[in-house]
């Protein structure tokens, strides 16, 4: 599994600018205004900051982006980068500049130079997720160590650094499961990596086929009779909040590899079907995170992990499934199986937890991609105000929902 950049949040040290050989970032407003370390760095660099700052480059600069001295006079460092950013900037425009200093950062690591800015946090984030990289099947392997992050700012007491690397634990968590190909991510070594998370202290139970029959899990069932991975549905419960209230349901479609069935996809592109599993992803970094910042909450994740495969034992377009609320399904197309696993769960969730919210997370259908291209996520909800919370908090986070 990937590891974040290690985080570290010290005092600004000024004296120790000089000497650091780690990607060294500054960030100045598009005033020009110059901060103590920009004015340190400036003096080391006998005034190259200020040129760059005077620069027609640097005045066309976007927010959140950067120009990169390398090799700078004056400082070990082998790259030095003059972030665009202004102090009181926004969240999402705070991991622009993050991801910008994480692009540029080698085995060094990074010293992030942001007294300058309120978003400590943000731009930290921003560089932990941008440095992301897999290699666990690379003919060299996983790299053996993690870079460092040092941010340093006036007021160390104000970035949560924990809280940080959760966030970025769980997004790479996530981004693993993605990642992984079907033939190392099957629905068992799935559920294996969700068990592992009892070791944070979530509970994880896993259903196997024999249960989801006694529960009547029939059309989940039906999606993956056709592939020798059994399918399985694990719930994670953390309760930590309130004893007594009821918990927020996060339901993930997890279809570990999509053919499509005997409805099969065209082979352009299926390769990429490894990802039909992203809402159980999503639903187990999310997990993740919560036990990490330990969060007061009652939050229950349940996960339906299936493979559509065709076979001799496969659904077949024409089939009749009833589902375990009792409704009769006729399968028309067996590339429809993300609402067969999905209400399986979902029914499960509400009869079993009553939960007081329910967020269901699918891959459903390309045609969202179609209407709101890659950079928002298609939002159905039949609670206006609980959809109206959950979209403030995506455009407070700086995601695409609609």
């Amino acid at each position: 599994m990937t590891s974040p950049a290690a985080l570290t949040v010290t005092d600004l040290d000024l004296d120790a600018i000089e000497a650091s050989t780690a990607s060294v970032a500054v960030l100045v407003g598009s005033d020009g205004k110059m901060g103590r370390a920009a004015r340190r760095v400036n003096r080391l660099t006998k005034g190259a900051v200020k040129r760059v700052i005077e620069s027609d480059g640097f005045a066309k600069l976007e927010e959140g982006d950067a120009i990169t001295l390398s090799f700078p006079v004056g400082m070990a460092t082998e790259t030095l980068l003059v972030v665009k950013l202004a102090r009181n900037t926004s969240p999402d425009l705070a991991r622009k500049a993050g991801a910008t200093i994480g692009a540029a950062m080698g085995k060094a690591g990074a010293l992030i130079l942001s007294t300058n800015s309120k978003r400590g946090g943000d731009i930290a984030l921003g560089a932990l997720l941008k440095a992301y990289k897999f290699t666990d099947h690379t003919s060299e392997g996983p790299a053996s160590s993690v870079p460092t992050v040092t941010l340093a700012v006036t007021k160390p007491e104000d970035v949560d650094a924990a809280s940080v690397t959760a966030l970025a634990e769980g997004v790479f968590f996530t981004r693993d499961l993605v990642t992984e190909p079907a033939n190392v991510l099957t629905t068992t070594e799935f559920a294996a990596r969700l068990e592992a998370l009892t070791a944070l202290g979530v509970e994880v139970e896993v259903l196997d086929e024999d249960a989801l029959e006694a529960l009547g899990m029939r059309t989940l069932l039906a999606v993956g009779q056709g592939s020798r991975s059994p399918s399985k549905v694990v719930v994670m419960q953390w309760n930590k909040g309130p004893k007594g209230d009821a918990p927020l349901a996060l339901v993930g479609k997890g279809v570990v590899f999509d053919t499509g069935g005997i409805s099969i996809k065209p082979a352009a592109g299926m390769e990429d079907m490894t990802m039909d599993m992203g809402g159980a992803g999503v639903v187990a970094g999310v997990m993740k995170s919560i036990a990490l910042r330990d969060v007061k909450a009652n939050v229950v994740g349940l996960v339906g992990l299936v493979e559509n495969m065709p076979d001799g034992n496969a659904t077949r377009p024409g089939d009749v499934i009833k589902s375990m609320k009792g409704d009769t399904v006729e399968i028309i197309n067996t590339d429809a199986e993300g609402r067969m696993v999905l209400c399986d769960v979902m029914w499960y969730a509400q009869e079993r937890f009553a939960p007081r919210g329910m967020i269901d997370l699918a891959t459903l259908t390309g045609a969202i991609i179609i209407g709101l291209g890659h950079e928002n996520a298609g939002v159905f909800s039949n609670d206006d105000a609980f959809c109206k919370s959950f979209l403030k908090a995506a455009e407070i986070e700086g995601e695409g929902a609609w």
